[in-house]
């Protein structure tokens, strides 16, 4: 098996744990006046799931591999990893777990702005009059979202010892 499929096999194993734990270890917890809501706590981690599943099985079964005759896309080889730019994903998954680490020190204004500016600049983003704006604005959008909108609390700044 090649290994696309591979990974696309612990994808979706990954997606139907994380279902299962959507589906039916959640919602059970909720207090009864959240159980007559139509939109649970559960819902986008259901939805996710079942969409990773999909996913997942599309490229497990190779539906999508081009028609006979079309031009061939090369397939990933892991006997040539090292030509891969596995440095830029490594400090890129670096990146997530240091942005996860600062979420609560810094803010979620201040540490997302940060992680969506070097996140670009690591993915080549070199026009900065654009990306810092962007970075900005998408920043306080989402905390906007989901402080005033959803209603849970997010520090936006930093935390004052």
């Amino acid at each position: 098996m090649a290994l696309d499929r591979w990974i696309a096999l612990i994808f979706v194993l990954l997606c139907l744990t994380y279902g299962y734990a959507a589906f039916f270890t959640m919602d059970h917890l909720l207090p009864p006046f959240m159980q007559r809501n139509p939109v649970w706590p559960s819902t986008f981690p259901k939805v996710l799931a079942a969409l990773g599943v999909i996913s997942g099985m599309v490229v497990l079964l190779g539906l999508e591999k081009p028609a006979p005759g079309a031009e061939k896309v090369p397939e990933i080889n892991y006997r040539r990893l090292t030509e891969y730019k596995l440095g830029q994903a490594l400090l890129l998954l670096g990146l997530m777990v240091a942005y996860a680490l600062t979420l609560r020190p810094l803010g979620f204004l201040v540490s997302t702005f940060a992680f969506l500016t070097l996140a670009a600049g690591l993915l080549g983003e070199r026009r900065f009059a654009v990306l810092l704006p962007v970075a900005a604005v998408a920043t306080g959008v989402v905390w906007y979202l989901v402080q005033e909108v959803l209603g849970i609390f997010l520090s936006p700044l930093p935390r004052i010892l």
